[in-house]
Parts: structure tokens; C-alpha cells; sequence
């Protein structure tokens, strides 16, 4: 599942070093002024692997300054760096079941999504439980939405590691034949539909794509319904409830049902078994208008030089706008505009032996510096804001996500049932596509959702 090295290292780090210690409730000070420390850090990063770029920066980078930093300060510091290059699902067993035995690293990394239900199980626990005292000048260069990806019902767990935005791309050539703006902003649903309707008289011209069905799996759930939902006013997960078919549901259905029924969509790419990947194509070839996706769109897909999906005239060829919601004012919290957003988060072990130094070597990991030098000369939205600031300067489009969107983003619930939660959606989203109506499609979500997570749970 991981380097047998990895395994080995914290066997080690348990036995020898003496790296955890059981949790003491309240004893955020323990070896809070001890000379010598050992620390392990955890990630699913594996040098010559998977995040190998992650991984270099972990241990040719951050272990010898934070390392020499310690020194300085009269502090003989071991940091330990447990290397894994595993699928997902099988880095989430492998963390959940070493906290769940008292032992997994003093810093561990984690995908956002898990955050909620590892706090339910207890295995991870309040940051300022850990550690005490959480203040650090760092939270003021993270967005406030941003720092959500690290927070659980109002109580704050981790440090994100990073993030994106989604946002609405569209093809400037397409829109300057169809008599549309080049810097073209939607105010409301009913104005992607209307630059639908004038795409539609372009031949060979699927206007409208937003991810639906099954086949593209959680990519219909992230540039899809959620976003749609966020613009109706309220999230799929709510004051400890999971949205039934409600009205909002309802619209966003219908939303669906008016491209995939409407001419706007291509209702079979939607079934395909790489429709996503087809969609990318497509755009690149200048034969969809209006795409919703993250901003790997711009950096990976139509990325002029390595894109899988090559566009040469990338930079004057592509715009984006900002998701409207459903009628300005109707998204969540009142906003005109919505997104959704993804990314990691750096938890601290309730075990650590050394909870002072692992908060010290958190703040480090997210400091300015180090920061920007796991980009290592790359261009991507991290979660400081003066960092983005910096080495975004040259990309608008990013540029835009750093300032227009993190502001206001959402993430989503991360909770053991959201799996089963999304598959529902992603099946109404199908269900419409396939002609069902956006009432039936609705009422066999509810009940699809019932049988995942009961009665009582459904809002």
C-alpha cells in the first residue's frame, strides 16, 4: 500500500524515538520546552511517484530549514518524512486506522473531504486542543472561505495545503460569431441560457456543458450540481441535514433539463464512459461555447505547450466568468456569485508527544517562503493570498481565481455518507438527462437518499 520504508520509519519513529504519546486532555504544553524532538510528517507523496514534486520539497527543502531553523534556536529537531504513492481510498484506511491505534505521524495530510469524518470519529480534534494557542499571522493571508476547507462545524481542525475554484470558461471565438461579449459576466442562470440560445444558431456548436450523469462521476457532483445548488441558496449539507428534494433541488433539475431538453447540451456526452475527457476535446476544437470547471482547465487541459487538450491560442481564445447564482442574491449567503473548491489540509495528531513543535513546524510548512517554494517555478492558486499575489501576477486567469473566487468558495461536507450523497445526484442529473422530469428525478433522489443516510438525516 505504501514504501515499505514508510512502514518502517514509523515503527521506528514508535518504538525508538518515541514520537506519540497518549493524548492528555488539556496538556498542550507537554515537552512544551524539551531540547531534542522528533517529529513525523505524513503525506501521500512519494519521491520519483506520486506528488513527487510534494514529496522533493519535503525533504530536500523543508526538513533542512525547518531542521536549521530549530538549531538556531538551541533545538536539536529530527523530522521524519513517511513516504506513500497509494491510491486514495487506501492512504484514508491507512491514516484513519493508525489514529484510530494511537499512532500515525504528528502531522498528517489529508484531502478536505475526509476533515469531517475523521472529527466524527474522534481521530482528529480541535486545533486549538491540541496545541493551545492557535494565533499565527499566517490565518490573515488565507481567505476566510479558504480556511473552511479546514473547519468542521464551526471549530477550526487543520491548515489548508491548497485549492482551486470553478468558474465558467467559454470560447471568445465562438462568442464573436454569435454576436456575444468577449468579456461576457452572466448575472443569473437565465443569461447562460440566453448566450446558449444565440451559441445554438452556430453550426456544429454544442453550446452548453455541464457535467451530467453517472459516467463522469464526482466531476458532475464539482462542476455541476453543487456550484447550481450553492446559487439556489443552500448547501447540500445543512445544520446537520443532507437537501431532499427541495426547491432548490428542484431548480437545479430543471436547470438541467433545460440545456440537455433544450438543444443547449449534448445529452450523449453525458453517457459516455470519457465524456469529460471528449468535452475537453470538443472545446479545444472550438465546438462547445460554455464549460464549467475547475481551473486545472486552464493550467492542464488547454494549456498551450503540455494541455491535454492543446489550444495554441489559449490566452486570447478563452475567457471565464464567475458562476452566477440562480437570480442575484439568491447564492448561499446572500452572494450573486458562487464556486465550489477542492484541496488538502495539514491536521495535527491528538497523540503527539510534542504538540508545541508540531504547531511551530505547521506554521512553518505554511509560511510565505515555504509556500512558494513547493510551487518550485510553477504557477497554481495556493491558500495564502500573498503568495498568489506574487507568482500569479503573470496569469490572469488565475490571478482571477485568487481574487474573485477563493472569496467566495465553498467546499464540500466532509462527511463519511457525501460519496453515497453525490452518486444520488449524479444519478437525478441522469435521470433528466435521460427525459425524466426534474419532479421525478427529484422524488427518486429523496429516496435514494433516504436509503444512504435515513430519514432523520434528510433535510
Amino acid at each position: 500500500m505504501r514504501r515499505t520504508t514508510g512502514f518502517g520509519l514509523l515503527a521506528v519513529c514508535g518504538l525508538l524515538a518515541g514520537c506519540l504519546g497518549q493524548s492528555q486532555e488539556g496538556d498542550q504544553a507537554r515537552n512544551a520546552d524539551a531540547k531534542e524532538i522528533t517529529l513525523t510528517i505524513v503525506a501521500n507523496a512519494a519521491e520519483g511517484g506520486k506528488n513527487a514534486r510534494g514529496a522533493n520539497w519535503l525533504r530536500n527543502w523543508v526538513i533542512p530549514k525547518f531542521t536549521e531553523q530549530q538549531k538556531a534556536k538551541g533545538v536539536t529537531a529530527t523530522i521524519r518524512f513517511e513516504q506513500n504513492g497509494t491510491g486514495d481510498e487506501d492512504y484514508k484506511t491507512k491514516v484513519a486506522l493508525d489514529l484510530k491505534t494511537g499512532g500515525g505521524g504528528d502531522i498528517i495530510e489529508i484531502d478536505g473531504i475526509w476533515l469531517g469524518e475523521f472529527a466524527q470519529a474522534g481521530q482528529i480534534k480541535p486545533l486549538d486542543e491540541v496545541v493551545g494557542d492557535t494565533g499565527w499571522d499566517g490565518w490573515n493571508q488565507i481567505p476566510k472561505a479558504v480556511q473552511g476547507l479546514g473547519e468542521f462545524d464551526g471549530k477550526r481542525y487543520g491548515v489548508p495545503m491548497g485549492t482551486d475554484g470553478r468558474v465558467l470558461f467559454f470560447n471568445k471565438k465562438l462568442f464573436a460569431q454569435a454576436g456575444l461579449p468577449s468579456d461576457w459576466q452572466p448575472k443569473s442562470w437565465q443569461d447562460v441560457l440566453d448566450a446558449g440560445a444565440r451559441l445554438k444558431t452556430l453550426p456544429g456548436v454544442y453550446p452548453i456543458q455541464l457535467n451530467a450523469g453517472t459516467a463522469m462521476g464526482e466531476a458532475t457532483t464539482m462542476q455541476g450540481v453543487l456550484p447550481a445548488l450553492a446559487g439556489t441558496g443552500k448547501p447540500i449539507y445543512d445544520n446537520g441535514k443532507w437537501q431532499g428534494d427541495s426547491p432548490g433541488l428542484k431548480d437545479v433539475l430543471g436547470l438541467y433539463q433545460k440545456i440537455y431538453g433544450g438543444g443547449l447540451g449534448d445529452p450523449v456526452l453525458q453517457q459516455e464512459a470519457g465524456g469529460r475527457q471528449r468535452s475537453f476535446q470538443l472545446f479545444s476544437e472550438n465546438k462547445i461555447g460554455i464549460l464549467l470547471e475547475s481551473d486545472y482547465f486552464w493550467r492542464s487541459v488547454v494549456e498551450p505547450k503540455n494541455g491535454v487538450a492543446k489550444m495554441a491560442d489559449r490566452d486570447t481564445a478563452v475567457g471565464w466568468a464567475l458562476v452566477p447564482a440562480r437570480q442575484p442574491g439568491a447564492g448561499v449567503g446572500g452572494q450573486d456569485f458562487v464556486s465550489m473548491s477542492g484541496g488538502g489540509v495539514r491536521v495535527i495528531n491528538p497523540n503527539t508527544k510534542y504538540p508545541k513543535q508540531a504547531w511551530e513546524f505547521m506554521k512553518f510548512l505554511n509560511s510565505k517562503e515555504a509556500v512558494k517554494e513547493s510551487l518550485a517555478g510553477t504557477a497554481q492558486t495556493t491558500q495564502r493570498q500573498d503568495v498568489n499575489d506574487e507568482v500569479l501576477k503573470g496569469d490572469p486567469m488565475l490571478t482571477f481565481i485568487s481574487e474573485k473566487v477563493l472569496p467566495i468558495t465553498r467546499y464540500r461536507p466532509g462527511l463519511a455518507n457525501y460519496p453515497k450523497v453525490s452518486a444520488a445526484l449524479q444519478q437525478a442529473t441522469a435521470d433528466v438527462v435521460a427525459g425524466r422530469s426534474p419532479d421525478e428525478a427529484a422524488r427518486a433522489y429523496r429516496e435514494a437518499l433516504v436509503k444512504a443516510v435515513g430519514e432523520e438525516n434528510v433535510g
